[in-house]
């Protein structure tokens, strides 16, 4: 088994490629088998979401500043919404799915899988797959955005009484206007859709690699990633980083405007920022940590093995070449035996090292920045360059 050659008895697995709107994507022209046509994905479906708001707005009058505490061009919210963080959420498809997909089979080209767990392993990805292309999931979602998620944007944008683009209001309350039923039956459906179908994917992903996690897999204390030869799942959390932009972004185009029209202050918003760095750390890395218990017992274990095989290697090196008579020149030069000893000695210390995650420090931070990097157009308007990265360093730290 190897790259150039997958086993056919094993699956292919793909986080992304199925389900009814991936069928869709397809039918419609938007998407080819292995997620191509990524350009013209993102602008029909951000376009749809974004476009007839400035129409209805233009022709309601409502795009301009006038009467209006947010007008529609002013509206940040709706902005980064539908033009930066729909799009980044479309782009993780791809993202996603040329990562994760050949990730997924290391497990079973470098034999971390042995063959009399291939069955349970396929069945776990098997039954990922079927959720993955449920009809019935899908339907639910897209009922659930149409009942509490129609309800909680209206609550969260009808509650304030001033007249908006989306919204006026008169003695019985807030009415929507044209761009406003727009607003809350199609465009925020499709974004919370399509944000919902990531969080369940995600999910997907985490039952997954508990399932396998489960298993007898073997891993080498004294493989040189310092994870047991998984450090692979790590730098596969990468994929995400497009879902963790869009969180950033949205959190982001929030704190602007409650500071732009409701006059907080920029700095009433570092818990929320500081809190969605660490939960959106604990989303993406989370599901790493169903194989701490392995890993753990694998490092101890290392250990206690290269430890015993130290103490034979140096006993037996001290009484050839410490304790006894003195030795031949000649045979003292060249010898590899000093080499074999520093060779063992950094064995050693690749078992001691291995960590008990497959994920390192600089991984997370990596991911932090992916969803700080929003953040920053914003602190940099208060903070200096110097004091906003102290900051973020305080918080991964």
């Amino acid at each position: 088994m190897n790259d150039i050659f997958p086993d056919p008895k094993v699956p292919e697995f793909s986080l992304v490629l199925g389900g009814p709107l991936f069928q869709l994507y397809r039918k419609a022209r938007l998407s080819g088998t292995a997620l191509e046509l990524l350009q013209r994905r993102v602008l029909f479906i951000s376009l749809i979401a974004w476009l007839p708001l400035l129409i209805f707005s233009v022709i309601e009058g409502h795009a301009e500043t006038g009467n209006l505490k947010i007008p529609f061009l002013h509206d940040v919210e709706a902005h980064a919404r539908f033009l930066i963080a729909l799009p980044a959420l479309i782009i993780a498809e791809v993202t996603v799915h040329r990562r994760l997909s050949p990730m997924i089979r290391h497990f079973v080209d470098r034999r971390i899988v042995v063959d009399k767990d291939l069955p349970a392993y396929n069945a776990a990805i098997n039954s990922t797959l079927r959720i993955r292309n449920s009809v019935v999931v899908e339907l639910i979602l897209i009922v659930f955005v149409y009942t509490f998620g129609v309800v909680l944007w209206q609550q969260s944008h009808l509650n304030s009484g001033s007249a908006t683009w989306f919204a006026q209001p008169d003695a019985s309350g807030s009415h929507l206007t044209i761009a406003g039923y727009w607003y809350a039956y199609v465009s925020s459906p499709i974004f919370q859709f399509i944000l919902l179908r990531w969080y369940l994917r995600i999910v997907l992903w985490l039952q997954l690699l508990w399932r396998i996690s489960r298993l007898d897999l073997k891993l080498t204390a004294s493989h040189p990633d310092r994870s047991g030869g998984i450090g692979f799942l790590g730098k596969g959390t990468y994929a995400f980083g497009p879902i963790l932009f869009a969180q950033g972004t949205l959190l982001s185009a929030m704190i602007a405007t409650r500071v732009l029209y409701e006059g907080k202050t920029l700095q009433s918003f570092q818990f929320e920022a500081a809190a969605l760095i660490i939960a959106m750390l604990l989303l993406v890395l989370g599901p790493l940590l169903m194989f701490l218990p392995l890993m753990d017992q694998t490092q101890r274990k290392g250990v206690a093995e290269f430890g015993l095989l130290a103490q034979r290697y140096t006993r037996g090196f001290e009484a050839k070449w410490i304790r006894a008579p003195e030795p031949v020149e000649s045979d003292l030069l060249g010898t590899a035996d000093i080499q074999s000893l520093a060779d063992l000695g950094n064995s050693f210390t690749v078992v001691n090292e291995m960590g008990i995650v497959p994920f390192t420090l600089q991984d997370a931070i990596r991911l932090a920045l992916a969803t700080a990097v929003p953040l920053l157009p914003l602190a940099l308007t208060v903070f200096s360059l110097e004091e906003v990265l102290g900051g973020l360093i305080k918080v991964l730290l």
